[in-house]
């Protein structure tokens, strides 16, 4: 998940972090983040394959923001 400069987040999937992450900064990555960088990685899991990234992906992207907050704050706890 990436926290934008308007504070909300961003919520998607890649196999390579670093890469698309340089991509939304550059304004080649999500329409969405283009009016609302920079960006700053807030959290992150790590799945063996896509079919697992992409459902946990929809699980969180059906969350509110508040849900969202307590898993960013819940794993910065640990």
């Amino acid at each position: 998940m990436l926290r934008c400069r308007d504070n909300s987040i961003y919520t998607g999937i890649t196999n390579n972090l670093d890469k698309r992450i340089g991509a939304h900064m550059s304004g080649n990555g999500s329409k969405y983040l283009r009016g609302r960088l920079p960006v700053e990685l807030i959290y992150k899991e790590d799945f063996s394959n896509k079919s697992s990234a992409s459902k946990r992906e929809i699980e969180v992207k059906k969350l509110k923001k508040k849900e969202k907050e307590l898993l960013i704050k819940s794993a910065n706890q640990l």
